[in-house]
C-alpha cells in the first residue's frame, strides 16, 4: 500500500511539474523573458510557481465569495513582491526641498449640480486609448500628470493630444521631480505652467530613463495655468471633481501583493494604508458593480496588467488605499 501511495504521489507531482513547465514556457514567450543563465532561470521559475500558487489560491477564495476581485499571471510573474515593490513602486514622492513644494488652488465644488450615478470619461473622448507602460522606472507621476492634462485640454479645445511624459522626466527636476526615482503631479503641473507648455509624445517619446532636457517649444501639445488640490481624504469632493471636471490625478498605497497581480473586479484590500502612498495613476470615472462602488483608474503598467491596463478601486470605503489623499488636476 505504501508503495502504491508513493507512485501515485510521484505521478501527481510529475504531472503538476509538467503543467508548471508548460505554463512557464508560455509565460516566457508571451512576455519575451530571457535570463542570463540556467541557474537564474531556475530561480525565476521557482518564483513563478510561488506566484502562480498565490493567484490560484486567491481566485479559489473569490469563487467561494471571499473576495470581490480576481488575480491573474502577468509580466511581473517572475518577480518576488519585494522586487516588484522596489522596481515598480515609490514613483509618488514628495519633494524633499520645501522650495519645490507647490500648493494648488482649493477645490470649490459647483453648487446646485446633479452628480450622475456613474461617469466614464473614456466614453466622452477625454482619455487617450493607449495604455502607457512606464517599464522598470518610477515615472508613474509623469503619466498621471499627462493623462489629467490630456483630459482637460480635450474638454477645452476638443483635441485629444497624447503628451510627453519624457518631457517631464527630463526637464522638471528643478521643480522637485526625480525622473525614475519618483515625482509629483503637482510639481509637473507647476513646471508646465512656468514652462508655458509640454511637448507631444510623438515629438518627445518615452525612454524609461532620465536624460537631457530636449523641450522644443514648436512641439508644444498643451499648456496649463496652474492646478487645483482636492481636500485630503474627502471622497465626496473626489466624486464631484471626477463628475464635473474630468480625469483626476491621484496616488495610492499599491504595496499589497494582491495589487501586483490584479485582474478584474472591484479591488477591495482592507490591509491598504491611507497614508503610505507609493504609486500614482488617473481616475477617469466611477460606477457601481453588484452593489460595490468603484473608481475607474487608468494605470501605466501596460495593457497586460489588470483589466486591459485599468483597475476598479473601491469607492466610499473610508478612503481605502488613500485614493482621496492626494487628488489634483491642472487648470487650462
Amino acid at each position: 500500500m505504501k508503495l502504491i501511495y508513493f507512485f501515485i504521489t510521484t505521478f501527481a507531482f510529475a504531472q503538476a511539474e509538467n503543467q508548471h513547465t508548460t505554463l512557464w514556457n508560455l509565460f516566457k514567450n508571451v512576455h519575451n523573458k530571457q535570463y542570463n543563465n540556467l541557474q537564474d532561470e531556475q530561480y525565476r521559475f521557482g518564483i513563478f510557481k510561488n506566484n502562480l500558487a498565490l493567484i490560484n489560491q486567491h481566485n479559489l477564495e473569490t469563487d467561494l465569495g471571499l473576495h470581490s476581485y480576481t488575480l491573474k499571471m502577468n509580466q511581473f510573474g517572475d518577480m518576488t513582491h519585494e522586487e516588484f515593490a522596489r522596481t515598480m513602486l515609490g514613483g509618488f514622492k514628495m519633494p524633499s526641498d520645501s522650495s519645490t513644494k507647490f500648493v494648488g488652488r482649493p477645490f470649490h465644488p459647483p453648487s446646485n449640480v446633479d452628480i450622475p450615478a456613474a461617469i466614464d470619461w473614456r466614453q466622452k473622448g477625454a482619455v487617450i486609448s493607449v495604455i502607457e507602460n512606464q517599464q522598470q522606472c518610477g515615472s508613474c507621476w509623469a503619466f498621471t500628470a499627462t493623462c489629467a492634462l490630456e483630459g482637460q485640454h480635450f474638454l477645452k479645445t476638443g483635441e485629444l493630444v497624447r503628451l510627453s511624459a519624457q518631457n517631464l522626466m527630463d526637464c522638471s527636476g528643478k521643480f522637485g521631480n526625480q525622473g525614475c526615482n519618483g515625482g509629483l503631479m503637482d510639481s509637473s503641473f507647476q513646471y508646465i505652467k512656468v514652462n508655458k507648455g509640454i511637448d507631444t509624445e510623438a515629438s518627445y517619446p518615452y525612454e524609461a530613463q532620465e536624460g537631457d532636457c530636449r523641450f522644443n517649444r514648436s512641439n508644444v501639445g498643451a499648456t496649463d495655468t496652474g492646478f487645483v488640490d482636492l481636500p485630503q481624504g474627502n471622497e465626496t469632493a473626489l466624486q464631484i471633481a471626477i463628475a464635473t471636471v474630468g480625469p483626476i490625478s491621484v496616488a495610492i498605497d499599491a504595496s499589497q501583493s494582491s495589487f501586483q497581480f490584479y485582474s478584474s473586479g472591484v479591488y477591495d484590500e482592507p490591509n491598504c494604508s491611507t497614508t503610505n502612498i507609493d504609486h500614482s495613476f488617473t481616475l477617469v470615472g466611477y460606477d457601481t458593480y453588484q452593489g460595490k462602488q468603484y473608481y475607474i483608474a487608468k494605470n501605466s503598467w501596460g495593457d497586460t496588467w489588470g483589466n486591459k491596463g485599468y483597475v476598479w478601486m473601491s469607492r466610499n470605503k473610508n478612503n481605502q488605499c488613500g485614493i482621496a489623499s492626494t487628488g489634483s488636476y491642472p487648470l487650462v
